[in-house]
């Protein structure tokens, strides 16, 4: 991301043409993830107005998309990913083909949206982390930091481009349908088109060939073991433990106002609508794209230690959250999602590099599992509390609150906590491990 021109590792992995099939559905499969990450919301408060709605339905594909993501990546370890992850795409293909057809035809009630947000959420738990294991089976282990950066700069990209579209979408099918209020042909098509993606993205991944998995079997017999022993060892180095309290906290604060309260700001202004809330979702995601570029331009920027410079931003985000609720034009989001999109964008750089250094090779997989499950697994409980708030708060002052605590606990965190003293690792070949890391 730092290159104006792909480097040569880049160069060589476009030219092997069974990454470009893994890559080209991995694109295809995360653009028509963003139609539904639109649609579902303006669905739920199309048919219900009630934002405590949008949260339980987030809650129900959150929920078991953490519970079992643990055991998917168990599963994946004992089979291989490629099956894993071929039978969730089949599997949301369905889903999806279902809940469009069923808003399509006016069959969709609350108890069937309801079951297809959990099943969602299971094919998800198991399909995330074949997904992750997929990229070390097709590219050459050299060439994997080249294959990462090239998946995740195309990632980023579709956060950008996908919500634009499908708010666009949304927004133009809806005009002359004969129900006000209801876009009915425009949800729809955003949900088929996410099935079709999932169908298109499963054939390029039928045309991947995999190397060999390099895990001995008697490692993957010891699956439950091994993950015991790396939260032992997570949770023995206080600073990982410091950090991830923290951000569970952030997530908490931060996370459901922006998947429940933005969609219902959007959904009760008459100036916005489903196309402002796609060009602010899409102006977050430019801004992440843009402060991972930035991270990887500066990567020794600080505002002191790591710790600090994490929870300065963290403070700035803060203020910049509490006028969300007050935007009546999408360029006023947007301007306001895009600093906030490249204030993560560059966190998640420095925090992803940071752990790569404190944390042992054999370690990464369980401390990031363990990662994921708890941001993954709070997510979908802070937006079903912002639901319940929503009854009685109006959405402005959720914004204000949100944004004030967040800001509160990064002061409070620099004046006394573990947090302000992270610190940047000396760069070298042997990361440290989580159980001496701590002392």
């Amino acid at each position: 991301m730092t290159h104006p021109t792909p480097l040569p590792a880049e160069r060589s992995l476009l030219r092997d043409g069974n990454f470009r099939w893994l890559l080209s559905g991995a694109v295809v499969s995360n653009l028509g993830d963003q139609f539904t990450l639109l649609a579902l919301p303006w669905a739920v408060l199309q048919m219900t107005g009630d934002p405590l709605q949008l949260g339980l339905v987030l809650l129900l594909i959150g929920v078991p998309r953490a519970v079992f993501i643990l055991l998917g990546g168990a599963i994946v370890d004992r089979h291989s990913p490629q099956r894993v992850l071929m039978l969730s795409k089949h599997a949301n293909t369905v889903l999806l083909a279902v809940l469009a057809g069923s808003i399509a035809t006016g069959g969709l009630g609350l108890p069937m949206l309801h079951a297809l947000a959990l099943c969602l959420g299971l094919a998800s738990a198991f399909g995330i982390p074949a997904a992750t294991s997929m990229l070390p089976q097709v590219v050459a282990p050299a060439q994997l930091p080249a294959a990462n950066g090239l998946m995740m700069g195309l990632r980023q990209l579709t956060l950008f481009i996908g919500p634009l579209l499908a708010g666009l979408l949304v927004a133009l099918s809806s005009r002359g349908s004969p129900t006000p209020g209801a876009p009915a042909r425009g949800l729809a098509l955003a949900f088929a088109l996410d099935a079709l993606s999932f169908a298109v993205s499963a054939f390029t991944l039928s045309r991947v060939v995999t190397r060999p998995s390099p895990v001995p079997a008697a490692g993957r017999q010891a699956v439950l073991t091994a993950m015991a022993d790396g939260l032992r060892g997570f949770w023995t180095d206080r600073d990982l433990r410091a950090f991830l309290a923290y951000g569970a906290l952030v997530t908490l604060f931060v996370g459901g106002p922006l998947q429940v309260a933005l969609p219902v700001l959007a959904n009760s202004n008459p100036a916005l609508g489903p196309a402002a809330l796609g060009t602010m979702l899409g102006a977050h995601g430019a801004g992440t794209l843009a402060g991972m570029a930035l991270a990887g331009l500066r990567p020794r920027w600080r505002v002191g230690t790591l710790g600090l410079t994490i929870l300065t931003l963290d403070a700035v985000v803060g203020l910049l959250v509490m006028p969300l609720g007050r935007v009546d034009a999408a360029w006023q989001g947007a301007a306001l999602l895009l600093t906030i999109g490249a204030a993560g964008g560059f966190m998640q750089v420095l925090v992803f590099s940071w752990l790569q250094q404190r944390v042992a090779p054999a370690m990464m997989g369980r401390a990031m599992a363990v990662f994921m499950f708890v941001f993954v697994g709070l997510a979908p409980l802070s937006g079903a509390a912002t639901g319940a708030l929503l009854r009685e708060l109006p959405v402005p002052t959720l914004f204000v609150a949100a944004g004030a605590l967040l800001t509160g606990m990064a002061l409070l965190a620099r004046l006394g906590s573990r947090m302000r003293c992270l610190g940047d690792l000396p760069a070298g070949p042997a990361p440290l491990a989580p159980e001496v890391a701590g002392h």
